[in-house]
């Protein structure tokens, strides 16, 4: 096997196990920050490489290469919200929406594409995902933009703060799993090779993720410290517990 392959499925592999730790350890405690560094070193490797590996070996890059760096971008943004790189942090915010400016053009480009295209595909794949994935690059942007008028991810406190977090984090573990238990399906076992149960860890990840949307910004805890909530180091310590 290729290195760089390798080094591709590895990544891949721990960011899902870490992801998954992460999700099930209770939020702000020591088990959810240290899985969640380890999550986003291992996310950025697997999906930056997969990138590359789609752009150097022409392994349908129209569609990897925008996803790997969707990917990568959402879990840096979800990071920078929690963790904003200091002084340089309106210039971080600028470059990264450049970056998903360019992902947007190309997925939705792509879409439209295949739409108007008469066989309807493009590397055996429909529009579909091109469009849907397309809109999500869309939606990151135009919160990027609204951020960036009111001053950048500094501005961001309690449940907006959080939300933006959970739910860049989560779609791009979300990316993670359904490239892997779906679109790799192949590679797993016949016997254990059951669609339907395929797609249960992927959903684990999307209701996990609705879940704690609901509970930042609908059901915000009653017991929030008011030191957390001020822009404390470990912004999510208030659901501790839960």
């Amino acid at each position: 096997m290729r290195v760089d392959l390798l080094v591709h499925i590895t990544a891949g592999a721990v960011g899902i196990l870490s992801g998954y730790v992460a999700l099930a350890a209770s939020k702000g405690e020591t088990v959810h920050r240290k899985s969640g560094i380890i999550f986003v070193y291992a996310m950025l490797t697997m999906a930056l490489m997969g990138a590359t590996i789609a752009l150097a070996r022409n392994v349908a890059p129209a569609a990897n290469a925008p996803m790997g760096v969707l990917t990568a971008y959402l879990v840096l943004t979800g990071l920078t919200t929690v963790r904003p790189p200091g002084e340089r942090a309106r210039s971080v915010d600028v470059g990264l929406l450049f970056v998903v400016l360019c992902v947007t053009a190309t997925l939705l480009t792509f879409g439209f594409r295949v739409l108007a295209s008469p066989s309807g595909r493009l590397y055996g794949m429909p529009a579909a995902p091109f469009l849907i994935f397309g809109c999500v690059a869309l939606l990151a942007c135009v919160g990027d933009l609204k951020l960036l008028r009111a001053g950048g991810v500094r501005t961001l406190r309690r449940a907006p703060r959080l939300a933006r977090h959970l739910w860049r984090m989560c779609t791009a573990f979300l990316i993670a799993a359904f490239s892997f238990f779906l679109g790799q399906a192949k590679v797993i076992p016949k016997p254990i090779r059951i669609v339907p149960l395929l797609v249960i860890p992927p959903l684990v990840v999307l209701v996990t993720m609705l879940y704690w949307l609901w509970r930042v910004r609908v059901r915000p805890s009653r017991t929030a410290s008011p030191v957390i909530l001020s822009g404390a180091k470990d912004p999510l310590a208030f659901v501790r517990g839960h």
